[in-house]
């Protein structure tokens, strides 16, 4: 907004197209051209245009124009003044509806304000204290008002009550400016008013009259009644009904018209009730009855019995009778019994004194001393003594019981056979050792029960069981062992005890004792405990003995001979326990395999194996080793038929040098005879020896490798001739036997020889030297006696293959 020019009652000059005026108040956006001193401007320009006129007089009442221009146009705004001398009443709204209890908010308010004039609206209501009320002002271009609320909640006293808004000067002092007063309508239900005459309490005969009035009601009451405890009265003669005002009147009074009178109104809101009267009409005690409390009594118990006799007022004193006989200084109402005893039982009856008079007795009542069975036993009805296993029978009994006994019980509960549920008999089939106590209840009401009966079963030791007294931990072998057998019952309690190990009687006795135990001691140990109803076998008590490794041994698998080739398993063999934890081999000249298994295995085994072999094995408690066990391994088929080839080739070879030997031996003689013949000497005896020498298989022995062959053996065949001596040195005829030659001449030798190499006795051993053929010499020195010529020595070689 550019400009704003305020007018006092304008004109519009149409030719000058201006507007003409008292120009209260000029401002542009950047300065105030003109003010009055009665105007301020409140607003901004831009969307706020307030003025304050202060003060006012009567003379400004009329139009002011707002005159307001802009870029966007220019226009006119009218606000008439209506400026009275004296201040306006307050206009006060009431709600559509008032009901009593229902807070309602009422409204005082001005459509002006004095924001320079300080005012007040104050509350009154028919003379009351002032009410408390909430006033506010609003200014906004819509409306400017000045409003005060207050809110209560109005009563039926309130109905055409005055309420009062008053317009206030607030200052020192205080002035009243203006008021506005309505008159309240309260909507309320019937307000009701008793009166009884001539007093609420009357003796048995006399007439009362009761008023019942309705002081207000808005809107009018449509019905109006007299109720006795809650029951309308409805007897038309002792009701009488005059406008707002309804009258009970009750004539000759009696003891049932006592009770709580009250008098009901309504109308369209709904109902009202007035106070109660209590109504008491007095009278003497009427006829009395007893009430027994509980009833039937239990013996034991406490009763109470109660004279029951309608007075007013109430008696003061009481008489007591017991089969017609007065019970000494009983006089209250009340007659308790603390202990009710079977004498109490019987018929009760008393009358009542009050200040009208005395009763007297309308009738006796029966008091039924009940009790619980009587004597309750139980009778065992088996001969003694009772063995485990038996079927036993018992029996509840007792003497009394008031009422009859209806069922029994049993304890303690179990498959227990009953004749019937809950019957007086129980069987117990095949009583168990452990049997409880058992004990039975005769119950009518209550239960009465029986002593328990123990019924002392015997049986055979229980509990029976192997108890190691020392060692308490590891046994080993050469520890003292005593084994004690115990049991935890018997009955009877003389007891005998026997052992048994693995199922064999050892002996009698409470304790079994190793001195020194050793493993053939292992073992399942049992006692028995027995008496005269049975015996009782403990569980296995096992006996365990730990000792180191021992007959130990080598099995050789498939059996301790073994061809070449084959797969040999020798398997260390031991008693240990614990269980062998290492293995060792060794071979036939001590030295570690490096084998630390059970078995060692051997798959393809030569001749070099054969041998002895041993094992070590070992545990937490110590070493064991075993002695030697002998491998022998054989030569294959194919390696024997090859030697017995050679063989027979070796056996040719000694028939052709036996058959050499013969030729030579022969040519020998001629050769000798023509000797003999030559020189003419005599002749020295000569023989031909053949020897025959056999190899002796070597001696079987822990180191010996590999096996004899029968069939290879070396043969040796050779023979040996002497020639005679000279003259000389010849002995005497017919000593030729005795004399032997002299060592000092040079004998002349003819031998042969088939040498068969030697190669051994072992297939897989190699000569030291190829194998050599067999030869055959002869030689020939000193023909004659005389001086030889020196000639060379002839040597013929004869070599045999093989």
């Amino acid at each position: 907004m550019d400009t704003l020019v305020v007018y006092h009652n304008y004109t519009y000059d149409e030719e000058a197209k201006e507007h003409r005026g008292k120009i209260l108040y000029n401002k542009t956006k950047t300065e105030e051209l003109f003010r009055q001193e009665s105007v301020k401007f409140l607003g901004d320009l831009t969307s706020n245009c307030t003025l304050s006129i202060q003060p006012v007089q009567v003379q400004d009442s009329g139009v002011l124009g707002l005159r307001m221009t802009s870029a966007g146009g220019k226009w006119m705004e009218n606000i008439f003044l209506n400026i009275s001398e004296k201040a306006p009443p307050p206009r006060i709204q009431l709600p559509p509806e008032i009901q009593e209890f229902k807070e309602v908010s009422v409204t005082c308010s001005l459509n002006f304000s004095c924001p320079e004039y300080e005012i007040k609206l104050k509350w009154s209501l028919d003379g009351l204290p002032q009410y408390t009320s909430v006033t506010s002002t609003s200014l906004n271009p819509e409306a400017v008002s000045t409003q005060s609320k207050l809110t209560f909640k109005p009563l039926w006293v309130h109905h055409g009550k005055n309420l009062t808004c008053q317009l206030w000067n607030d200052i020192p002092g205080g002035l009243l400016l203006s008021q506005e007063t309505v008159q309240l309508d309260v909507k309320h239900t019937p307000k009701l008013m008793i009166e009884v005459h001539p007093r609420e309490i009357v003796t048995k005969g006399e007439s009362v009259t009761m008023t019942c009035q309705i002081n207000s009601s808005n809107p009018e009451p449509t019905s109006i009644s007299w109720l006795k405890d809650q029951t309308p009265v409805r007897e038309p003669g002792m009701l009488q009904r005059v406008q707002k005002t309804l009258t009970l009147t009750l004539s000759n009074v009696t003891k049932e018209m006592s009770g709580q009178y009250y008098c009901e109104a309504r109308n369209d809101l709904g109902s009202e009730t007035s106070r109660e009267v209590a109504l008491q009409v007095l009278y003497a005690p009427e006829p009395s009855k007893v009430q027994i409390s509980p009833s039937p009594a239990k013996e034991g118990g406490t009763v109470v019995l109660t004279c029951i006799s309608p007075a007013n007022p109430p008696p003061t004193n009481y008489t007591w009778f017991h089969n017609r006989i007065e019970v000494p200084r009983k006089t209250s109402m009340t007659y308790q019994i603390s202990e009710v005893l079977l004498k109490h039982a019987g018929n009760y009856s008393c009358w009542a004194v009050n200040s009208l008079g005395r009763g007297y007795v309308g009738q006796e009542t029966e008091l039924d001393v009940q009790y619980s069975p009587k004597e309750v036993t139980i009778v065992i009805q088996n001969p003694t003594p009772i063995r485990e296993g038996d079927n036993v029978t018992l029996l509840c009994h007792h003497t009394s019981s008031n009422p009859s006994v209806t069922r029994y019980e049993w304890k303690p509960q179990g498959a227990w056979n009953e004749l019937t549920p809950h019957s007086k008999v129980l069987i117990i089939q095949k009583v168990a050792w452990n049997a409880e106590p058992f004990t039975c209840a005769a119950c009518n009401p209550w239960c009465s029960w029986a002593s328990p009966v123990d019924l002392h079963v015997h049986y055979a030791p229980k509990g029976v069981k192997v108890l190691p007294v020392s060692p308490r931990r590891e046994i080993h072998s050469g520890h003292r062992v005593l084994l004690q057998c115990n049991f935890s019952s018997s009955c009877p309690t003389d007891v005998h005890f026997f052992w048994k190990k693995n199922g064999i009687f050892l002996g009698e006795g409470k304790q079994l004792s190793f001195d020194s135990v050793s493993p053939e001691n292992a073992g399942n140990y049992n006692c028995l405990v027995n008496n005269s109803i049975g015996q009782s076998t403990s569980e296995a008590w096992t006996l365990q003995v730990l000792y180191a490794p021992r007959k130990l041994r080598v099995s050789i698998s498939p059996k301790d001979s073994v061809m070449e080739g084959k797969k040999a398993v020798l398997t260390c063999e031991s008693d240990a326990n614990p269980p062998v934890s290492q293995y060792a081999w060794f071979d036939w000249n001590n030295q570690n395999l490096q084998n630390y298994h059970q078995m060692l295995t051997l798959n393809s085994v030569k001749v070099q194996h054969s041998g002895a072999y041993r094992c070590q094995a070992a545990n937490r408690l110590g070493v064991g080793d075993s002695p030697p066990s002998t491998l022998t391994v054989y030569y294959s088929p194919e390696t024997i038929g090859r030697r017995v080839a050679v063989g027979i080739m070796l056996c040719l070879v000694a028939v052709l040098l036996a058959f050499w030997g013969v030729r030579l031996q022969r040519s020998w003689k001629r050769i000798q005879s023509q000797q003999e013949l030559q020189e003419n000497s005599n002749g020295q005896s000569f023989f031909v020896r053949n020897k025959k020498v056999r190899r002796v298989p070597p001696a079987e022995g822990s180191h010996a490798l590999g096996c004899y062959n029968p069939v290879i053996e070396d043969t040796v065949s050779y023979a040996a001739l002497r020639f005679p001596v000279g003259e000389t040195d010849m002995p005497r005829i017919g000593d030729a036997r005795e004399q032997r030659p002299s060592l000092h001449r040079d004998n002349t030798v003819t031998y042969a020889v088939v040498q068969k190499p030697q190669t051994g006795d072992y297939e897989n051993v190699t000569p030291a030297v190829p194998e050599d053929e067999g030869i055959h010499y002869s030689e020939l020195i000193h023909f004659g006696a005389g001086e030889r010529p020196l000639i060379q020595d002839t040597v013929e070689y004869v070599t045999l293959k093989h």
